[in-house]
């Protein structure tokens, strides 16, 4: 029996197509380091894997493959992360990039899909962004905690974009006002709140997204999807509020502005006028 027999369900050369795949990866921490981890165990082949940081003492309720030696260390987040696939798929091709991800997009616009696991609103805009411009496929994760009454309320979302279907700000949860109230709060000390089994849950149901594009064992594929985690019901519904856009066309990208091949984040992101 080989490695994967027991997925053969996923389509007769879903072994070969998960090995050619190339998917990036950006932000390795709760999110992040599940994906990686999934996605190894599936047989994907080939990674782009983007983050500027190195693992501490808080990031070990929740990064997976993280040890306290690595804390010791210092280990980069990418570093962990293809220890973390070579330990399932020693021959994968590999590309841990310790950056922003803004500095290697031209790395990213080599991949299949991208997975973006980051908090800001205004980073998960722009990358969103990006693989409109390049037409890639784009799954979002993000989870939060809300103060309610004497209580909490644990929720997060995990979202599937491909170029020509809702973005998110067609979905809502990038809007001007969520992009002004974190500009006022840029610098404020402390992390969102973060917990080890949220991050799996919505990393698992990015990656069987993720799957669904390359592998559609059900004989059907979709090009956008809105689910929405309410972690003290325990629920991971479709939001109530994507049947107003799950068939309408991106309002927020226009034909000009998709597939853009001179697209560069980085004069975006600067505010720098594009070269003619």
């Amino acid at each position: 029996m080989s490695k994967h027999e027991r997925q053969s369900f996923l389509g007769a050369s879903s072994e070969q197509d998960l090995k050619r795949a190339k998917v990036g990866i950006v932000g390795l921490g709760g999110g992040g380091s599940h994906v990686v981890q999934q996605l190894a165990h599936l047989g994907v082949g080939n990674y782009v894997m983007v983050d500027p940081d190195t693992i501490d003492e808080t990031n070990l309720n929740r990064l997976v493959g993280g040890t306290l030696e690595d804390v010791k260390r210092g280990t980069l987040k990418v570093e962990i992360a293809e220890r973390v696939i070579r330990a399932v798929v020693a021959d994968a091709n590999i590309e841990a990039l310790h950056a922003q991800w803004q500095e290697v997009s031209k790395e990213l616009q080599t991949c299949d899909v991208l997975i973006g696991c980051l908090d800001a609103v205004a980073a998960k805009d722009q990358l969103d962004k990006f693989c409109q411009r390049f037409l890639i496929p784009y799954i979002d994760i993000g989870m939060d905690v809300h103060k309610v009454g004497a209580g909490f309320l644990i929720s997060g979302q995990v979202v599937l974009i491909t170029p020509g279907n809702p973005c998110l700000r067609c979905m809502g949860l990038v809007t001007e006002e969520a992009l002004a109230q974190e500009a006022r709060n840029y610098g404020a000390a402390g992390g969102k709140p973060q917990v080890v089994w949220p991050n799996g849950l919505l990393a698992s149901t990015a990656v069987g997204l993720f799957t669904q594009l390359i592998c559609p064992w059900h004989g059907q594929t979709r090009g956008s999807a809105f689910l929405e985690y309410d972690g003290n019901k325990g629920t991971l519904m479709t939001s109530k509020s994507f049947a107003f856009v799950a068939d309408s066309a991106c309002v927020h990208f226009h034909a000009d502005e998709a597939g853009d091949p001179l697209f560069d984040v980085r004069e975006e992101q600067l505010g720098v006028p594009r070269s003619t």
